[in-house]
């Protein structure tokens, strides 16, 4: 069929051609936030959950939604290796520059203006990564002390009363939190608590991987009680097989039952596979109709480009002992395991592999959904080490006992 008019989405954060599955927690999100915006006590979001299962998505779904309904909203994408207020500072800018756009009065808004030029001056020493320029002087006192905690609940609630002054909210939306630093962790929740418990018009909605509950939990023990942590998975059965087919039904295409099962057996239901499957299958059917012939063609092609992008960069940027811990653990298969069964394969001491492991936590490969257990974060990942990297060879083994 005409690959122009391919209705399937397979990319990062690509909101697909029907959202299957999550009206619940779009309209609770949408609950939240509205009353937030009107003063009332709210828990705000934290979406997570493994690669590929539609947490980004949310994130723009809702911040669409937002938008439309008059918030005032930021996205941001926290990178591995910038600090906080490297991050939130042009954000902050762009998003006052928006409240400024709106009318109303304009005390709180040039206080808020003020709160982040002192916000940078303290943080520009401290971390040295802010790349912003303000032409607001600041005012002496006020988020200037070099404490992030501090300085952070500052501007947040400088914000908070300019959107409460102008009649509007703020939402910021925030991806890939886990890989914010546990000390800057807990200055934004801190700052969020105070806002919360000013009743403030300002909060937050963020995805990251399942480790993220551990972060927040040890950066403030009451991160509980500010956010709602709602786990994100693969579709259940029905709502999978709508993601797959109501996209092709729109276009007056339909799919053979066999193509459907086949594919939900070799996608597990995760959101961005079924959009890569379906993508191939229309490509490769003949017009108006997706066969299991199709769909086994699609397979292979899917794999292939997966295993050449969305599994490979995951595991080319690991250094060679990272690898041979996940290739040793993908022949155990797709887990969790425990720890103490993958230090065996290796040959090695729980307590020697222990750096490893947490090193591949940190960026973001594996995690532990449980004490002394251990899992990948991107579904079928093990299925992939077998099929195209293999296990790790004596030799390698040998290398990494002596290191």
């Amino acid at each position: 069929m005409d690959p122009r008019i391919n209705p399937y989405a397979p990319g990062a954060g690509t909101l697909p051609p029907a959202l299957a599955g999550r009206d619940d927690v779009i309209m609770r999100a949408e609950i939240a936030l509205d009353r937030i915006r009107a003063g009332r006590p709210a828990r705000s979001f934290i979406f997570y959950g493994l690669r590929g299962v539609g947490k980004t998505v949310l994130l723009n779904r809702i911040r669409l939604d937002a938008d439309a309904r008059g918030f005032t909203t930021v996205r941001l994408e926290a990178p591995e290796s910038r600090s906080l207020p490297g991050l939130l500072a042009p954000s902050l800018r762009l998003l006052l520059l928006r409240l400024d756009r709106s009318e109303g009065a304009r005390a709180g808004v040039e206080r808020a203006w003020r709160a982040l030029s002192g916000f940078v001056r303290g943080s520009k020493i401290k971390y040295g990564d802010i790349e912003v320029a303000l032409d607001a002087e600041g005012e002496r006192g006020l988020a200037d002390s070099g404490d992030l905690e501090l300085d952070l609940t500052d501007l947040l609630s400088a914000i908070g009363h300019a959107a409460r002054e102008r009649r509007g909210a703020v939402v910021l939306f925030l991806d890939e939190l886990q890989y914010v630093a546990e000390t800057e962790l807990g200055a934004l929740i801190s700052a969020l608590h105070q806002a919360a418990q000013e009743q403030l018009p300002i909060t937050m909605i963020a995805a990251g991987l399942p480790q993220l509950l551990g972060r927040m939990g040890r950066a403030k023990s009451y991160a509980e009680r500010l956010f709602e942590f709602v786990p994100i998975d693969r579709l259940p059965d029905e709502a999978a097989r709508q993601a797959l087919t109501l996209p092709a039904m729109r276009e007056n295409v339909e799919f053979e039952p066999a193509a459907v099962d086949q594919i939900l057996a070799e996608t597990a239901g995760y959101p961005y596979f079924l959009q890569a499957w379906g993508k191939h299958c229309w490509d490769l059917a003949e017009p108006s109709r997706i066969t299991a012939k199709d769909a086994a063609m699609a397979t292979e092609r899917a794999l292939a480009e997966l295993d050449a992008s969305f599994f490979r960069v995951r595991f080319d940027r690991l250094t060679p002992k990272e690898k041979t811990y996940i290739r040793v653990m993908a022949t155990l298969g797709p887990g969790p395991h425990r720890s103490g069964d993958i230090a065996e394969a290796l040959g090695r001491p729980v307590s020697s592999v222990a750096p490893l492991r947490n090193s591949l936590i940190e960026k973001g490969m594996i995690y532990s959904p449980a004490h002394g257990d251990t899992a990948f974060t991107v579904p079928l990942f093990d299925a992939f080490m077998r099929r195209v990297v293999g296990p790790a060879l004596p030799e390698e083994e040998e290398d990494d006992k002596s290191a």
